[in-house]
């Protein structure tokens, strides 16, 4: 398991530092196997913003821009990447600025046009993030701050080879229980404000393979924006625990099992048919699985299913036909 440090010190701060923390989980039993920083070392990068964006006169390529870091003049600065747009917000590398590899930016014109700084993608910034493009930040960031505060850049992460027996720890939740024995340390929980039910639809349940699994929950959810972006927060302690953001649905669950420990799914309400059912699986029987591999199943196989269809292997993978897409607006989540 591949885990923040800071996400950690949210539950438990112990008063050690990252070296000894990683030695002291190895010699807990939990093998740490590497810890990283999650940036290069950089200085001098702020937020900004696009003001003006337009053709390079002497290269079809290039686009120049006027760039707004909150101060009194603007930017001009020459940018390459396919995604540099009008209102967008950036990392800028103002002159002065030194990226990973001890680049320094310097005031320089390209072909012909002056340009004073650096729209950074993440690679850039020493941020293993795969992208084509420039980094693009969330709108109505506070121009002018410092990137490496805003992306709280300052923290490495710490990768566990856990072994089955230690499911325990397979969570920011157990290994801050497991810290926080270590070192005598209060676990504080995250304070979490109780949603109020707003809406009375439900979903029907029946199990049937009650000694594999007993008991079902879910949640019906109406009205879901999943073409939304996550906050920038929650898509970096993904990004540190090595998975990627895709929507706001997909991304709550997968937080929601780093940091609780407890796999969820969410089905398209709109798909399922007459209700859940918790079964085995027929020998032989078949499901579209989200990567598009279709897997064929034993009849030892847990699934969850609608009164039609298999929709997911339980716990394990989400069904393609039920999963949830673009189009989607209303959820089931278990």
């Amino acid at each position: 398991m591949k885990f923040s440090e800071s996400w950690l010190r949210e539950w438990v701060k112990p008063a050690i530092n990252s070296e000894e923390l990683a030695h002291q989980i190895t010699m807990a039993g939990l093998e740490v196997d590497d810890v990283e920083p999650v940036a290069g070392e950089f200085t001098g990068v702020k937020v900004g913003k696009v003001v003006e964006c337009g053709q390079h006169p002497d290269a079809d390529k290039l686009q120049v821009t006027k760039i707004d870091i909150g101060e009194e003049e603007l930017l001009d600065i020459v940018c390459g990447a396919s995604n540099c747009r009008l209102g967008l917000t950036v990392a800028v590398a103002t002159v002065g600025a030194v990226l990973p590899g001890d680049f320094k930016i310097k005031k320089a014109k390209l072909r012909g046009v002056p340009s004073h700084g650096m729209l950074c993608s993440f690679s850039e910034l020493g941020i293993d993030v795969e992208s084509d493009g420039i980094l693009e930040l969330p709108e109505g960031t506070t121009l002018g701050m410092d990137v490496r505060e805003l992306l709280e850049l300052n923290d490495v992460t710490i990768d566990v080879d856990l072994t089955a027996n230690r499911a325990d720890c397979f969570s920011i939740r157990g290994l801050a229980r497991e810290v926080g024995v270590l070192n005598r340390a209060d676990v504080t929980e995250p304070t979490v404000e109780a949603v109020a039910t707003s809406i009375e639809d439900t979903v029907s349940v029946e199990i049937k393979a009650t000694d594999a699994c007993p008991r079902y929950l879910g949640r019906v959810v109406k009205n879901v924006n999943v073409k939304a972006e996550s906050p920038i927060w929650m898509q970096e302690k993904l990004r540190r625990c090595g998975i990627r953001s895709i929507d706001p649905v997909v991304d709550i669950t997968n937080y929601v099992m780093l940091e609780q420990g407890q796999p969820m799914h969410a089905f398209d309400l709109a798909k399922i048919e007459g209700g859940i059912v918790v079964r085995l699986a027929e020998q032989g029987e078949k499901l579209t699985l989200l990567d598009g591999n279709e897997a064929e199943l034993n009849s030892n196989t847990l699934v969850i299913a609608d009164h039609n269809k298999a929709l997911a292997i339980a716990g394990i993978f989400g069904g393609q036909d039920s999963g949830v897409t673009t189009e989607t607006t209303d959820v089931l989540l278990k």
